[in-house]
């Protein structure tokens, strides 16, 4: 049988272990698996495209369990009442390919960009960064913040969006749930004056200038999290030039990260081999650092095995029959209603 997580039991796991601690934990899991990048069989993701925005399928695999997840992104699917990103996923055995886990990954997808981009800035913000500007204040927002302030002790908040509504429902969300300052900034200039880290995590469509270079500051860590396909992005590229910029994985970020504005011999860092030590994060206070982050399979792997465990330990989730369970494994036939009507006929003779 296979163990199904809908949206219902993926909220069930989420609160009984809060929002802070699933993060942290995630987080964990995360660099354990970014550490075991080599471990890993890796491809860029397959992306078909229209006008109106992408389907993706994002496959990695390991010696022992295989994941993919099917996403979207939809811009305009809030002007008809669904969500920008829905997704789902499967983790399977490698040695069998059956599939030991289906589940919702749409809320999931939120808390593993959340937590990927907190454990990165661990290794590439100013320690002791208590300041963070929120530029887009969408359905990533909240868990963006609730990641910094638990995993960076981030303690103020500045956020902006072009729609005040969505600044109205995250200041909402955040004042009701955590400690953190937040403020309202007047824009975006507003908004990055003096903070540590500034993420971008916009619905922009094209090359969009959220973040231009009289923006920047001396020591900022910049979350680039919204550019995330082909001809779309978020910073101006001067941006990137001035930085040292930190990718997930290379060939799926030329194509579709902020880097894709500049020629393929920019020079790019991936974040595995930091975190291994192979490769030096930031080098002085005053460097500005970027992280592009398109979303990689990686993290959906590890938000399905994190997943998996913690509904088999807290007993939430189903069993259900999505693949058949056979007396003779080649006998297929056999569920059809034809082929149990000459089981019970050659049982009548």
């Amino acid at each position: 049988m296979t163990r199904f997580i809908d949206v219902h039991s993926l909220v069930r796991l989420v609160d009984e272990t809060g929002v802070p601690e699933f993060l942290k934990a995630l987080a964990d899991a995360l660099r354990d698996d970014f550490m075991r990048w080599r471990e890993f069989d890796k491809k860029a993701r397959v992306a078909s495209h229209s006008h109106l925005g992408v389907i993706e399928l994002m496959p990695v695999a390991d010696d022992g369990a295989y994941a993919f997840k099917y996403v979207n992104g939809h811009p305009h699917n809030t002007a008809v009442g669904l969500p920008t990103v829905m997704a789902f996923g499967v983790l399977a055995e490698v040695d069998t390919g059956y599939p030991v886990l289906l589940s919702e990954l749409t809320l999931t997808t939120a808390l593993r960009t959340a937590a990927t981009s907190a454990m990165a800035a661990q290794a590439l913000a100013r320690p002791g960064s208590r300041s963070m500007a929120l530029i887009g204040n969408g359905s990533q927002s909240e868990f963006q913040a609730l990641a910094f302030h638990a995993l960076l002790g981030i303690e103020e908040v500045r956020v902006f969006d072009i729609d005040p509504r969505a600044t109205d429902k995250l200041v909402r969300h955040l004042s009701a749930c955590t400690p953190l300052e937040v403020v309202r900034a007047a824009s975006t200039a507003d908004a990055v004056r003096g903070a540590d880290i500034v993420t971008t995590v916009t619905a922009h469509q094209g090359h969009a200038v959220v973040l231009s270079p009289g923006m920047i500051e001396p020591g900022m860590h910049i979350n680039a999290v919204g550019g995330d396909s082909p001809g779309k992005t978020e910073l101006h590229p001067d941006v990137l030039r001035l930085a040292r910029v930190f990718v997930e994985y290379e060939a799926q970020t030329r194509i579709e990260g902020e880097i894709q504005q500049l020629p393929a011999d920019f020079p790019v860092h991936e974040l595995w081999k930091v975190l291994l030590g192979s490769v030096p994060g930031r080098e002085s206070a005053e460097q500005v650092t970027v992280f592009d982050s398109v979303g990689f399979a990686l993290e959906d792997y590890t938000a399905l095995r994190y997943i998996h465990q913690l509904s088999l330990e807290r007993g939430i989730g189903q069993q259900i029959a999505l693949v058949p369970e056979l007396d003779d494994p080649k006998d297929l036939f056999g569920l059809t209603a034809s082929g149990r009507r000459r089981a019970v006929l050659r049982r009548a003779a």
